[in-house]
């Protein structure tokens, strides 16, 4: 089975002042892939981004993590920075299609600087804040993750 957790990185929503709906929607839309064993909603702090990403694979040994939320270009817009912190490898594909596919439905979408890689035996992809854009991106990356955790989880190539 793999192991999902879904981080919402939103001020707003982690202090109670807005619902947050991005999370729950890639929550539905990953449970044709696996389990959603751990679901965080946290502020849009740097720090706080990178420990939960560690948390989540170091402690927990998820084997995806999703977040939502933080890959815009405002200030405190830093998911990408965080995710940056903590991965091994990044995989620069991931967020180059979700840009691409994105950018067919809004011009908007090459205003977001979401990324993706691994750490361990693990995968780390950041995902828009808006529900319909996390939703478009994970379906666009939903068929490669099998495949890219099945790499990521071998010992060898021998």
């Amino acid at each position: 089975m793999i192991k999902i957790a879904v981080i919402t990185v939103s001020d707003r929503c982690s202090q109670g002042e807005e619902e947050d709906k991005s999370g729950p929607a890639i929550k539905e839309i990953v449970k044709s892939l696996g389990k959603v064993v751990k679901y965080r909603i946290i502020p849009d702090e740097k720090k706080l981004i990178s420990n939960v990403l560690k948390e989540m694979i170091d402690c927990h040994k998820v084997d995806i993590v999703l977040t939502t939320g933080g890959t815009g270009l405002s200030s405190r817009d830093v998911t990408p920075e965080a995710t940056k912190e903590v991965l091994e490898k990044e995989m620069p594909g991931f967020g180059e299609l979700m840009r691409q596919e994105s950018f067919k439905l809004t011009p908007l979408a090459i205003l977001s600087r979401a990324t993706a890689g691994t750490r361990k035996k693990s995968l780390i992809i950041n995902l828009p804040g808006s529900p319909k854009g996390a939703k478009e991106c994970l379906e666009i990356l939903l068929p490669a993750l099998p495949h890219a955790l099945d790499v990521v989880k071998q010992e060898s190539f021998a």
